[in-house]
């Protein structure tokens, strides 16, 4: 039976990195789409410094879990003024990478209302005009560099839209540890333990092939050994660039299988319960595994390549998780086991939920 595994992205790893954005950017001008906090940290002088004049804008008013609401007025913005550079450059975690591929992809009124409806109407959506993206993550954790996809939330409509087409796919990922040395210990840990559920996520999925298990199993071992050196040692570049790695492997491996049941689960427990991402999607990875095992014995033996004996590996998991100060169980967040029940019986119909090979399983949570 053959196999496909597909990432169109040009990476480009290690510490120093960012310096190649010149070289990369050939004479283009591009618009650096950013974090509030940037300046602050010198970043957006860093890269007036490094761009001069290519460099044709700033948009750092990106928040956090990007909703409509305040995504509406800078795609207006931005795209009533297009004509000013062929390139985003997205500087940022997952949040200012998902902005900025909202922003990349134009409808043809230049009205952020058109794409929202064209998401929300589930149909095919061609944009009328694309601007190319390259990807610079500060945080070792979204993978967004190197997949399509970008998630956008409507809060007021408690609900949230997932953006991926084959325009949204970064061009080139810079992966530059340095710049997530000033991070701090919540953003790390949420990070990294966000880059593990990539990588568990795309090892228990029906869209598993070879090569996205051998990034998956390489980037949960690193992860076991690293993160929790990293959270002792944060100034520490070779951890950080070490967890980078694995970050950016387990974003090569979600991003041909896409995440399952804990993605699923962790829409809800952002939206109701205000779980940062990189906790909603990992506090329910016990109990996950414990439903997989044994529904494929071939994603068992990956599994078991990546967390050893799986008599023990739940056990394994759940306590790796609480030694970083995560809790495991839904009671711990205020949801009771009939709501938790609920949760993870409509997680299972949803598009991430039918991508784990126990969908079909009926266990309570």
């Amino acid at each position: 039976m053959s196999q496909e595994f597909f990432n169109p992205v040009r990476s480009v790893y290690g510490a120093g990195a960012l310096s190649s954005l010149p070289k990369l950017l050939a004479g283009r001008k591009a618009v650096v789409v950013t974090f509030p906090e940037a300046r602050r940290f010198g970043l957006v002088d860093r890269l007036q410094a490094l761009l001069g004049d290519g460099l044709a804008g700033v948009i750092d008013a990106v928040l956090p879990n990007p909703d409509v609401a305040e995504l509406r007025a800078l795609y207006e913005a931005f795209w009533s003024d297009s004509q000013q550079a062929e390139v985003l450059v997205a500087v940022g975690g997952g949040s200012a990478i998902d902005t900025a591929k909202a922003l990349m992809v134009g409808t043809r009124s230049g009205r952020f209302d058109d794409l929202v409806a064209a998401l929300a109407a589930g149909g095919p959506f061609v944009p009328a005009r694309v601007k190319t993206l390259i990807a610079v993550p500060t945080t070792a954790g979204t993978g967004s560099e190197v997949t399509p996809w970008a998630t956008i939330w409507d809060r007021e409509a408690q609900r949230k839209h997932s953006l991926h087409l084959p325009e949204t796919w970064p061009s080139i990922a810079i992966v530059d540890p340095e710049l997530m040395l000033s991070l701090p210990a919540s953003v790390t840990l949420q990070s990294g333990l966000d880059a593990l559920s990539h990588a568990l996520e795309a090892i228990w999925n029906v869209n598993a092939n070879a090569l996205s298990d051998t990034f998956a199993v390489a980037a949960v071992q690193q992860i076991f050994e690293t993160l929790p050196l990293l959270m002792d040692k944060l100034d520490d570049l070779d951890l950080r660039a070490r967890m980078a790695l694995a970050a950016l492997q387990a974003g090569m491996a979600f991003s041909n299988t896409r995440t399952a049941l804990a993605h699923s689960i962790s829409y809800e427990m952002t939206l109701r319960y205000g779980l940062p991402h990189g906790i909603a999607c990992s506090f329910p990875l016990p109990m996950v595994l414990r439903r997989a095992i044994g529904q494929d014995a071939g994603r068992d033996a990956v599994l078991e390549r990546a967390l050893g004996p799986l008599d023990r590996a739940p056990e394994k998991l759940a306590g790796f998780i609480e030694r970083l100060g995560v809790k495991t169980h839904f009671s711990d967040y205020g949801v009771s086991s009939e709501q938790a029940d609920r949760m993870v019986a409509h997680a299972l119909t949803g598009a991430r939920g039918k991508n784990f090979i126990g969908t079909q399983q009926k266990e309570a949570a």
